[in-house]
């Protein structure tokens, strides 16, 4: 297993669960329902992000730049 495959969806977790709580916190405290945005939100980041494939590796055509035309 390669931890670096799946850190885009652990990013994405944490950066979905923290505006949730930020969002929750507004007011000081935490109630059932934002508990439950709280953790929906963390379950959808992790789980749409890692849904989607990584982007597979450039080949060398890709990474050169295009040549200007001479005319």
């Amino acid at each position: 297993m390669k931890v670096s495959r799946y850190w885009k969806a652990v990013v994405a977790a944490v950066v979905a669960g923290a505006g949730a709580a930020g969002t929750a916190l507004d007011d000081g405290r935490v109630t059932g329902p934002e508990a439950v945005t709280i953790v929906l939100a963390v379950l959808g980041g992790l789980g749409f992000t890692w849904a989607v494939p990584n982007r597979s590796a450039t080949t060398s055509a890709a990474v050169e730049p295009p040549k200007a035309d001479r005319a």
